[in-house]
């Protein structure tokens, strides 16, 4: 595997701002190297720039100018300067100054992204799309008809940019997690390939982040145990590991640690969760208007539910305080529904347990969990859901001919002015 590197230590930065750049840069393959993972380059500030092409080059911040708005993406040029995703936009402006801020257009990305993942689907039937920017393939039938790995993900690197005006970074490895690893690697507009022999001289020097699942808690935890690398992760006793993290965490980073990951591309999706929030433009303190929040999601959580056939089992809400700190608590229920008002009723009391009257709210969730079809509900001989199952159907029957919002709750008929 021929490719030009930086050195290990800065390899995991690639993904953010494009330092230690590693990419196949020769035709390389391996005929058991046949999982492709495709990663737009910063997606949503790129679709950006293709109407703004006087911009490119320069710090550009994809966001809200409103005091309370985050960071939906940025160019690499602007993540050098330490920008990030997620990030407040006051603390983004803070970090680079000269940065230059444009509106989000959500329906363009997914328009690129229906764009191009039609295109992955030219190459093989086997795609996983993973989110609206991101997607792994199987190519291992594709071989026969347009060539190695190196030269499928050359071609459709070339396609989506012919198509689209955008740049994707792919790798190629034995297994989904190299594969993913290796297109961080490669950003911007790179691909690399990791043959199947390689793959543990490209991952064992690398730092201990680069795992699946380590963030900053676990990390912290390896460190103790003089863990730097993953190298240093695999040559360490299963038994530390698992008593340092725990059973199920520590197997999974040992197995990780010596690049197993049996994982199959697989194009069915399930959804795993259902749910809604609203950051609110300044801390809210009043009851009364986070109470019509948790109504006003119910039903948008309940809509989403029967539109895509499904129902749920677990309710969760999601708050978070004015110094960042947040908590998320839920409840089972007996039965599953897909019902606003039985979401609501549930939310709302979860709620009242945490309610404290000094509480400076800012942000405000409701999700559905432990979802399965709704077609495989068996109701009870006395519904007592039954008028309410009824009185919803009819709302959003009405809502389908005349438009979302056209008949509500009398308590949503205004909605608070300080949400987003």
């Amino acid at each position: 595997m021929r490719t030009s590197a930086a050195p290990a230590r800065l390899s995991l930065v690639s993904k953010q701002d494009g330092s230690g750049r590693q990419v196949s840069s020769e035709p390389v393959d391996d005929p058991a190297a046949t999982i492709m993972h495709l990663d737009l380059d910063a997606f949503f500030a790129s679709v950006e720039l293709l109407d703004r092409p006087d911009l490119r080059g320069l710090p550009v911040i994809v966001g809200g100018h409103g005091a309370r708005s985050v960071v939906t993406a940025a160019t690499y040029e602007a993540r050098k300067y330490g920008v990030n995703s997620a990030m407040p936009m006051s603390v983004a402006l803070r970090r680079c100054p000269k940065a230059i801020v444009l509106a989000p257009h959500f329906e363009l990305y997914q328009h690129f992204s229906k764009v191009v993942m039609s295109l992955c689907s030219d190459v093989t039937p086997l795609v996983e799309q993973l989110s609206i920017d991101e997607a792994f393939l199987d190519v291992a039938g594709a071989r026969r008809l347009l060539g190695t790995p190196w030269q499928i993900g050359t071609a459709l690197r070339a396609r989506v940019f012919a198509e689209t005006g955008l740049t994707c970074s792919i790798g190629v490895a034995t297994t989904k997690f190299i594969a993913k690893l290796a297109s961080g690697l490669a950003k911007p507009d790179g691909l690399l390939v990791v043959p199947g022999a390689s793959t543990l001289g490209l991952l064992h020097p690398l730092p201990i982040g680069a795992l699946w699942g380590v963030g900053a808690k676990t990390a912290e935890q390896l460190e103790r145990l003089g863990l730097r690398t993953v190298g240093d992760v695999a040559n360490t006793p299963l038994t530390t590991l698992t008593k340092a993290v725990g059973p199920a965490a520590g197997v999974k980073l040992h197995e990780l640690s010596w690049a197993r990951d049996p994982r199959p591309v697989t194009t069915a999706r399930e959804e795993k969760s259902v749910g809604h929030e609203v950051t609110f433009e300044y801390d809210v303190t009043d009851p009364a208007v986070l109470r019509r929040e948790l109504l006003r999601m119910s039903d948008q959580v309940a809509v989403r539910l029967r539109r895509a056939g499904l129902i749920g089992r677990t309710v969760v809400l999601k708050l978070r305080y004015g110094d960042f700190t947040t908590i998320s608590r839920s409840r089972t229920l007996e039965e599953h529904t897909d019902l606003a008002r039985r979401i609501y009723e549930e939310v709302v009391d979860i709620y009242s347990g945490v309610e404290r009257s000094d509480a400076r709210i800012r942000l405000i969730g409701v999700r559905m969990e432990q979802l399965s079809p709704a077609a495989d509900a068996v109701l009870g001989l006395w519904d007592t859901d039954e008028g309410w199952r009824e009185a919803e159907g009819a709302v959003e029957a009405v809502s389908h001919r005349f438009g979302r919002g056209t008949v509500k709750p009398a308590t949503l008929v205004n909605p608070p002015s300080n949400s987003t």
